[in-house]
């Protein structure tokens, strides 16, 4: 029989079809330009209840949280009053960690130790983060969080001797350096493989309330981690089971050569990313101490009170190099970080006390000088227990720490290698 049915018309194609690739606004030899940041007004955005229904919520996923405004004022219900001896100990923290990064990128110049990972131009991320958390809640860094050890009162020479793995190495050489972890100041070992501790910290929330403990977590990645698979793995938990943990998705503009772009940040912002989950989602500019404290200490107030998880997305910019195995001048602009809009963190603080009357550029400049004594002194005594050329650990230790006790076996086996 012959088919009646109509024949359907194949429609006609306009023009092929092509593929978008995100592309930087600058490249090398071009002029910085960030034109596409936009920077609202210091003090614009209310601060919101706790508890705060997400829907509610969403304005600040899009817009920018900041409370120092063009004078240096802090300004807007986010101005969390922190009073002078605060604001001076964390300039200091701020500054000790940029001291000690370029000290430790310089001797990993001459050769003293493989690798190291600087956080130039984010140094209020960790420290006002830490500053606004309680000392035993629970850490799950990125690499570029040192601040943090740094603010909960570390010792520097401990955390240099792990990048020299040296003889006095706590982890006794089985982390790549700058990978701390330092179980009594509750910072959670990191990982080399991105997005592992965001899965990580909502467990641990998790555990903590089930246990119906007062502790919370807090976790860091970058925001290229936030194209991997845990990221999102993450959030679901996070959100299904209102988890007690603060989400930190740093966005430094770039990953270890390409910019945000290629993360999906050219179509919408980190934070909203939180909606589709059910989670609020703020964005904080990452720049600006106060304003990092404010949002930190909102969204843990929220953990603490039962009311789950949040998203933060900390607006900066990564000043220096991803590692020492990155040449940033391949990619972007050089000095691009001098037109950055949001500025250097350490000077918008110093400039907030000095136009409070708390500082002055004279104590600014000893304590640089003050700190980087202490630095010197400190990576003397790190380099008197070896750096890299020092033997490494001997074959003896390596299960210590390892398992609570030892198999028999493996005991045996050692003693069968000499050891």
């Amino acid at each position: 029989m012959a088919d009646n049915k109509p024949k359907r018309a194949r429609p006609q194609v306009s023009q092929a079809l092509r593929l978008h690739v995100p592309e930087p606004a600058a490249r090398p030899g071009d002029d910085p330009d960030f034109s596409y940041v936009r920077v609202p007004k210091a003090g614009a955005l209310e601060r919101p209840a706790i508890d705060t229904a997400e829907p509610a919520l969403r304005p600040y996923a899009e817009s920018l949280v900041r409370v120092l405004d063009e004078e240096h004022r802090a300004v807007g219900d986010w101005n969390p009053r922190l009073d002078a001896d605060t604001l001076r100990r964390g300039l200091r923290h701020m500054l000790l960690t940029r001291i000690f990064d370029d000290r430790m990128l310089r001797v990993q110049r001459q050769g003293k130790t493989s690798f190291y990972i600087k956080s130039t131009g984010e140094e209020a991320v960790a420290v006002a983060q830490a500053y606004a958390l309680h000392p035993d809640d629970m850490l799950f860094p990125s690499y570029r969080q040192q601040g943090l050890l740094i603010a909960r009162g570390h010792s520097l020479v401990d955390m240099m001797c792990q990048v020299y793995n040296n003889t006095r190495d706590r982890l006794k050489g089985r982390q790549l350096p700058i990978m701390y972890s330092v179980r009594e100041k509750n910072f959670f070992s990191i990982s080399g493989n991105l997005g592992t501790q965001f899965p990580q910290a909502v467990g641990w929330a998790m555990a903590s309330a089930m246990k119906g403990d007062t502790r919370i977590a807090a976790s860091w990645v970058g925001e290229g981690t936030t194209a991997e698979a845990d990221f999102h793995y993450a959030l679901t938990f996070a959100a299904v089971y209102q988890a007690p943990v603060i989400l930190n998705v740093v966005n430094n503009q770039y990953a270890i050569s390409s910019f945000q772009g290629f993360a999906g940040g050219e179509h919408a912002t980190f934070a909203q990313r939180a909606i589709g989950y059910g989670l609020p989602g703020i964005r904080v500019d990452g720049n600006d101490f106060l304003a990092v404290y404010a949002v930190t200490q909102w969204a843990a107030e929220r953990a603490r009170a039962n009311h789950g998880a949040t998203l933060i997305e900390l607006f900066t910019y990564r000043a220096a190099a991803h590692s020492t195995s990155d040449d940033p001048s391949a990619y972007r602009p050089e000095n691009e970080f001098a037109r950055w809009p949001l500025g250097d963190p350490i000077e918008r603080l110093k400039q907030h006390l000095i136009a409070i009357g708390e500082w002055s550029e004279a104590q600014h400049e000893q304590l640089a000088k003050d700190l980087d004594d202490e630095v010197r002194a400190d990576l003397k005594e790190a380099e008197s227990y070896g750096t890299l050329s020092t033997p490494p650990a001997s074959p003896k230790t390596m299960f210590e720490d390892v398992f609570k006790e030892m198999p028999a076996h493996l005991i045996r086996q050692r003693q069968e290698m000499g050891y």
